[in-house]
């Protein structure tokens, strides 16, 4: 994988156009040779530094295959039924290609979050319907939601963490909240949401029953 990845170092993350049109070149390699994420997926227990980073929620499922020291990350993303966002925006700049199933995806802007403004003020100023097949890229900055279909699975590649924290939005509730990176989380945060190893086996098999690796 890492031949694929490499490219993407000289990137700057800022400039979205960049990061879309070299990103989209990666997950089409990725996606057009699944041997690349199987061996990373049957290699993932024998990787305790990756293992420790998969994450377990009860509507979607975080999978690293890979990070370098540059800080970009390789990810699969399994959305559970039931799954939906809170309008948030990124610490970082991703790519994101949608391999099985699709999300309606709710774009609301360059919102200045160190205001922390209502959220009830937000209104998607764009909304797509993200399908099997289809990729994009995302900066940072942009607030964004997803309501997926039961078990979509996306790959996602992530660029380098350039703010330790960003911002969650209920437009039900009006609550906002700050979340933070795994360096600034509790050892009983970072246990609670931490894969196990039957987790990882469970959706190991899943993507198999699903013809994706």
């Amino acid at each position: 994988m890492e031949h694929v990845i490499e490219p993407l170092h000289a990137l700057n993350w800022n400039d979205i156009d960049a990061v879309e049109h070299a990103t989209r070149k990666a997950l089409t390699q990725l996606a057009e040779d699944p041997s690349l994420v199987r061996d990373a997926l049957i290699t993932l227990p024998d990787r305790p530094e990756l293992l420790a980073l998969c994450e377990h929620y009860d509507i979607l499922d975080k999978i690293v295959l890979y990070q370098d020291r540059a800080g970009i990350r390789v990810r699969l993303h399994v959305f559970l039924p039931g799954h939906f966002d809170r309008p948030h925006n990124h610490r970082w700049s991703y790519a994101s290609r949608i391999l099985r199933g699709e999300y309606r995806h709710y774009l609301f802007g360059d919102v200045d979050v160190d205001t922390e403004p209502e959220p009830g003020s937000l209104a998607a100023l764009q909304v797509r319907q993200e399908q099997a097949g289809y990729a994009y890229a995302l900066h940072h900055a942009m607030v964004h939601a997803v309501v997926a279909e039961p078990y979509t699975v996306s790959l996602v590649i992530r660029g380098p963490a350039v703010k330790d924290r960003f911002l969650v939005m209920d437009r039900k509730t009006g609550e906002r909240w700050w979340q933070f990176g795994a360096g600034q989380e509790t050892a009983g945060e970072a246990a609670r949401k931490r894969m196990t190893r039957g987790r990882l086996d469970e959706l190991a098999g899943m993507l198999r029953e699903w013809d994706l690796f």
